[in-house]
C-alpha cells in the first residue's frame, strides 16, 4: 500500500492492459495511490514487466467465472477509482459494467480508454497506438519532406493523448466528487486526446500558416531553424532557434554567411539556408557543437542516446531518470540499461514516490484481498476454486 504523494489514501482497480492504461497506473501509483492490478490467473505477460508496471500489487482473478467477477466487483465497490482498457462492451459482458459498479458504489470513478472511444463507427474495432494517430490526421504530418510518415515511438496516441488524457480525467472527477460527493464514467479515448494536442496546429492550419506536405512547415522539420543537424562524428544536434534573439546568436557563433536570405521565415528561402546550416554543423562533432552552445541562448542541444540523457547531468540532478532497481540486464528488467522515469510531476509538500518493481501475476492475491476487506474464508474459497490464483 502506498503511503506518500498527493493522491494517498485513493484507492484504485487497474484492469490489465497495454499502452495507456499501464501507464497511466504508474504515474497514479507514483504519485501515491494505492494501485492494485487485476490480471488473468496464469496469463503471461503482455509486454515484458518494466518501469511501466511498477507500484502496484498484483492479483490474479478469472473474470470468466461468476466469483471471479464478483470478486473483482467488491473490490470496485471498495475503490475510488476504476481504469480499464478494454473494448467498448467487454466490462458489460463480465458483469462489471459501469452502471452495476456505480449502483454498488455512487462514488466510484470509473475511468474506460479505449483507442476509437465508447461509440462511433470504429468503436469496436481493433487498432494501436499508430492506428489512433493516422486517423487523427497527425501521422501524416510526422516524418521527412518526401518520406514516409513515421511513428513516434507510442508517445503520442497511446500516452499524450492516451494515458494523459484518462490521468486528467481521474483527477478531474475526483474534485468534483469532493463538491457532489458522487462519481461518474471518464470516456477517455486516444483519437479524442490527440485531437486535443493538435489545438494549435489547427489554429495554423486555419490562418493558413500550415501546409500539409511533411517537413514544410515551422515545427514539422520544415524551418530550417528548427530541425536536426548531422554533424562531423555522425551524431546530431537540435536547432530550436526560433526566437530573434537565439537566432542571432546562433549566427554569430556559426559566423553563418545569410547572403542571399531575404527572410528566415520565409519558405522560399528555407532550402538555402538549410544547406548552409548542414555544412556549418558538419565541421564538428556533436559533443564539441554541444559545448560551444554551453550557456548560450541560441537553443542548441546534443541529441542524447537514452543512456547518455540519463548521465546528463540536468536529468541525472533531478532524478528524472534513474537505475529501476534491478541489475541492468536482469531478466525482466525491461531494459538493457535497467533505467526508470523518476516520479513526475514535483510537489513541494507531498513528493510523488517510484513505486518498487513489478510485481509476478498473481504476486500478491491472497494479502491485498484481505487488506481490501475479503475474510479469510472468502480468500482460500476463491483460491480453492481457481477463480483466483496465488503466485
Amino acid at each position: 500500500m502506498r503511503g506518500r504523494g498527493p493522491l494517498a489514501g485513493i484507492r484504485i482497480v487497474e484492469f490489465a492492459g497495454l499502452g495507456p492504461v499501464p501507464h497511466a497506473g504508474m504515474v497514479l501509483s507514483d504519485l501515491g495511490a494505492d494501485v492494485l492490478r487485476i490480471d488473468r490467473p496464469g496469463a503471461a505477460p503482455m509486454a515484458p514487466p518494466g518501469p511501466v508496471d511498477r507500484g502496484r500489487r498484483a492479483v490474479a482473478l478469472d473474470l470468466g467465472r461468476p466469483d471471479g467477477a464478483a470478486a473483482a466487483q467488491r473490490l470496485a465497490a471498495s475503490a475510488d477509482v476504476l481504469v480499464e482498457g478494454f473494448r467498448p462492451g467487454v466490462m458489460e459482458r463480465l458483469g462489471l459494467g459501469p452502471d452495476r459498479c456505480l449502483a454498488r458504489n455512487p462514488r466510484l470513478v470509473y475511468a474506460r480508454m479505449t483507442g476509437w472511444g465508447q461509440d462511433g463507427p470504429l468503436a469496436g474495432d481493433a487498432g494501436h497506438d499508430l492506428n489512433y494517430l493516422a486517423l487523427t490526421g497527425a501521422l501524416a504530418a510526422i516524418g521527412p519532406a518526401g518520406g514516409d510518415p513515421l511513428p513516434p515511438l507510442n508517445l503520442v496516441a497511446d500516452y499524450g493523448g492516451g494515458s494523459m488524457l484518462v490521468i486528467v480525467g481521474v483527477l478531474a472527477a475526483l474534485v468534483e466528487r469532493a463538491r457532489s460527493g458522487l462519481g461518474q464514467v471518464v470516456d477517455a479515448a486516444m483519437v479524442d486526446g490527440v485531437s486535443s494536442l493538435l489545438a494549435l496546429t489547427y489554429g495554423l492550419l486555419s490562418a493558413g500558416l500550415w501546409r500539409e506536405e511533411r517537413g514544410a512547415n515551422l515545427l514539422d522539420g520544415g524551418a530550417p531553424y528548427y530541425r536536426t543537424y548531422r554533424c562531423a562524428d555522425g551524431g546530431y544536434v537540435a536547432v530550436g532557434a526560433r526566437e530573434d534573439r537565439g537566432w542571432a546568436e546562433l549566427v554569430g557563433i556559426l559566423r553563418l554567411d545569410l547572403t542571399g536570405i531575404l527572410d528566415r521565415t520565409r519558405p522560399a528561402d528555407w532550402p538555402l539556408l538549410g544547406e548552409r546550416l548542414t555544412a556549418a554543423f558538419a565541421t564538428r562533432s556533436r559533443d564539441e557543437w554541444a559545448e560551444v552552445f554551453t550557456g548560450v541562448d541560441a537553443c542548441v542541444t546534443p541529441v542524447l542516446t537514452f543512456g547518455e540523457a540519463a548521465a546528463h547531468p540536468q536529468l541525472r540532478g533531478r532524478g528524472a531518470v534513474t537505475a529501476d532497481g534491478r541489475r541492468p540486464g536482469a531478466p525482466g528488467s525491461g531494459s538493457a540499461l535497467g533505467l526508470a522515469p523518476g516520479a513526475a510531476p514535483r510537489f513541494s509538500r507531498t513528493p510523488g514516490v517510484p513505486g518498487e518493481p513489478p510485481r509476478a501475476v498473481g504476486a500478491d492475491t491472497r494479502a491485498a484481498l484481505l487488506d481490501w476487506g475479503f475474510a479469510a474464508d472468502d480468500v482460500d474459497a476463491l483460491l480453492t476454486s481457481g477463480a483466483a490464483e496465488q503466485a
